[in-house]
């Protein structure tokens, strides 16, 4: 009997198959060497290549059962139903049409053409188009023909527009990913790039053009810091979602959700910000990338309106989502550094010597001064600052004010970092003021003032706060009426 083209999860006869997939699902760090020991017994070379030819003949089945996946969950994409009914059509219509089944394929393309509109998929109208376009030819009915080519001809000029559309994005969005020097510089040209948006949408009026200047408008204002105009964007957006005024076949509402939410924190208004977000997150599914995105904002929120025991609660949801520990490993360091801050606000009692020997261990392996850690340098010091006043010792936190102060010279020296800056020259006022907290606040008042008045930067220049500077001060001062740092030697004295 021919082998399926799909692999029987269910069947009740033992296979090779099945048993791969069964210890790479049970272990995924398992071995090579492992696997073939458990399907094969023995760690021969012919097992090895054995094994090799299984894994190939199972990848190629799990590819096919990409074509029975369901997308019609409304916490994914949107437009991917869509998309992929559209090409479903199109590879069931190029195998009829190979097969001359022309009355069935135009039947087919015709229904295929109607969804690509609906959902203002141009580049797959173009595809319809012209197959209908050949089989119209093939079969000589000109009335059709021309009819088609009309068609043709005008998507391929609303094409044309969105291909430019989408390269002007395109571009952008690629120094918007690269380096603080490269979005500095596409600043300077993103309003003559969004004018030229804007001309091309005018002259398409399809959902890409619209998308396209929407997405660019969105990135200039986060790049300045106007956080106000990304919640009026966000929420113009919305309002025309809900009129019927944008395509609800593509619009990506969870991206609207998310950016929302993301210039409510960043505009300082963490209690509305929290609400939404309670609110938005029954429309990301637990099993995409997005849902982290959106939870990792979530609890940034919630650390934002002092909602500790709220931001505690959603970090423990996060990590038993069985995707957690797959993602990539920026994401888990991030996660490990907003746990370290939960977990610090909230210490376990000391009497959990196991858990909080836990938590000292992951501020102390937290790693300095990262490429990849951009925007968390100053977070990362503080938190390990924040531990030794607690610990009282002395030497570590002088150690960490000093690499503070030099990350200050060599990388906050940006007139945007002046959140970041001020926030140092109060944590160097506690040792000036001999760690007495009384001392510190007073003369720290004047700073801290100008600290609540500075607004934050744009995402291109900032330090992310993750609990804001001024609630850390607080707990700076509150730490030292607890205890001030002595030295080590004292201790053991």
């Amino acid at each position: 009997m021919a082998s399926l083209p799909v692999l029987d999860l269910h069947s009740r006869q033992p296979n090779k198959e099945n048993q791969l997939v069964a210890a790479l699902t049970s272990a995924p760090e398992v071995t090579q060497l492992q696997v073939v020991k458990a399907i094969y017994g023995k760690p021969t070379a012919a097992n090895t290549r054995a094994l090799q030819k299984l894994q190939s003949r199972v990848r190629t089945k799990l590819l096919n059962h990409l074509y029975f996946l369901d997308h019609s969950d409304a916490r994914h994409l949107v437009s991917r139903r869509y998309e992929l009914e559209c090409l479903d059509l199109l590879h069931k219509v190029s195998i009829l049409y190979a097969e001359r089944e022309y009355k069935l394929t135009e039947r087919l393309l015709q229904r295929c053409l109607r969804l690509c509109k609906l959902g203002e998929f141009t580049q797959y109208e173009v595809q319809c188009s012209r197959m209908l376009r050949s089989l119209h030819m093939e079969r000589q009915q000109p009335i059709p023909y021309k009819k088609v080519t009309k068609t043709l001809q005008k998507a391929q000029q609303q094409l044309t527009w969105e291909d430019e559309a989408e390269q002007l994005f395109a571009d952008t969005q690629l120094a918007l990913n690269g380096s603080v020097a490269a979005r500095r510089a596409v600043l300077t040209v993103l309003p003559e790039r969004i004018a030229q948006l804007e001309a091309l949408h005018r002259r398409a009026r399809s959902f890409t053009t619209y998308n396209m200047v929407y997405r660019a408008r969105l990135a200039y204002e986060e790049l300045q810091g106007n956080f106000q105009e990304m919640i009026r964007v966000t929420s113009a957006a919305a309002k025309r979602w809900r009129d019927g005024k944008l395509n609800a076949r593509r619009f990506d509402l969870r991206f609207n959700h998310f950016v929302s939410i993301y210039a409510y924190l960043r505009g300082r208004q963490p209690v509305q910000g929290l609400r939404l977000a309670e609110e938005y997150t029954r429309d990301f599914h637990p099993s995409s990338s997005n849902w982290f995105y959106f939870q990792e904002h979530h609890v940034l929120l919630a650390l934002h309106a002092e909602q500790y025991e709220r931001a505690q609660e959603l970090m423990a949801v996060i990590m038993k989502n069985p995707a957690y520990i797959i993602q990539r490993e920026a994401a888990l360091q991030r996660w490990d550094l907003y746990r370290a801050y939960i977990d610090f606000v909230l210490p376990p009692p000391r009497t959990n010597a196991a858990r909080y020997r836990q938590l000292a261990q992951l501020v102390l392996q937290l790693p300095e001064y990262s490429r990849d850690k951009r925007g968390h340098n100053v977070a990362i010091l503080v938190l390990q600052l924040l531990y030794f006043l607690r610990e009282r010792n002395l030497e570590a936190v002088l150690l960490r004010l000093e690499r503070l102060r030099k990350y200050q010279q060599r990388h906050l020296y940006e007139a945007t970092t002046i959140r970041s800056r001020l926030f140092l020259r109060l944590l160097q006022l506690i040792v000036e003021k001999n760690f007495d907290p009384g001392q510190a606040a007073d003369r720290g008042k004047t700073l801290l003032q100008q600290l609540s008045d500075t607004p934050p930067p744009g995402n291109a220049f900032a330090e992310v706060e993750i609990i804001p500077y001024e609630h850390l001060w607080e707990l700076v001062l509150k730490l030292l009426r607890e205890g001030v740092p002595v030295p080590l030697t004292a201790e053991l004295a």
